[in-house]
This record gives structure tokens, sequence and C-alpha cells, in this order.
């Protein structure tokens, strides 16, 4: 009589679909924290260059807070950024205005794609302060 030889994986064919049903949610776990971490890091750098694009266009001779508002609102939304503040100071720009400060601020639960406990209730804050261009 001849004896049937099995593999070992005949012999347990419900143990890959628990092995499966166990690291498959880890795998989407690890997936989107990623996929979360990484849209973090590019509002990050975004934000920042929003409020240097923005700063730029207000310290030129004949900038105004409006056009650095604009500019700073503009960088932000290319990537999908739907709820921040931007603030400009001063508010009016004139001839004797020494320096601009452009402020962004960027709420992470608002804008991210995944809610998650890692960004709840936190902000992305960037600032930045450039002397106004031929001013003494």
């Amino acid at each position: 009589m001849k004896h049937g030889h099995r593999s070992k994986a005949q012999c347990r064919p419900g143990a890959t679909l628990l092995e499966f049903a166990v690291v498959v949610p880890l795998l989407f776990l690890c997936f989107f924290a990623a996929f979360e971490f990484c849209r973090v890091a590019m509002i990050q750098h975004t934000a920042d260059n929003a409020v240097y694009e923005g700063c730029r266009k207000a310290i030129i001779p004949g900038g105004t807070s409006r056009e650095a508002f604009s500019e700073t609102r503009r960088i932000l939304k290319t990537i999908g950024v739907t709820d921040f503040k931007i603030q400009i100071k001063p508010s009016r720009i004139t001839s004797e205005t020494r320096q601009v400060t452009v402020r962004a601020e960027v709420p992470l639960d608002k804008n991210s794609f995944v809610p998650n406990q890692f960004v709840a209730e936190k902000s992305i804050i960037r600032e930045l302060t450039l002397t106004r261009e031929g001013s003494n």
C-alpha cells in the first residue's frame, strides 16, 4: 500500500489563512502611518517655502502685504492644504517699513488624509522675518 506524503502546507491549510489575517492589518497600519508621516513632512516643507516666498514678495520695493498673503496662500494650496492661518506683520507695508514677518499656521488634523492620534490637535507653525530691500 502506498502512503501519500503530504507537504507541510497541505497539512496546515488554516495556518496560512490565520497568518495572513494577523499580518495584513499590521502591514496596512505601517503603510498608512508611513503615508501620513510623509504627508506631515510635505506640509512642513511647503509651509517653509510658502512663508519664504510670501516674505520675498513683501520685501521688494513696492511689495504689499496683500501680495505676500496671496503668494503664501497659493503655495500652501499647491499640496491641497485647505485650512490654515496666515499673518503678515506689519499689515500695511510702507517705504518706512524695515522688516516684514510672514507667519503660517497649518492645523494637521484638518489637513491630514487619515485621521489619527499622531497629529491630533497639532499644528505646523512657520514664521520668517526678512529686512526689506532698500531700507537702511
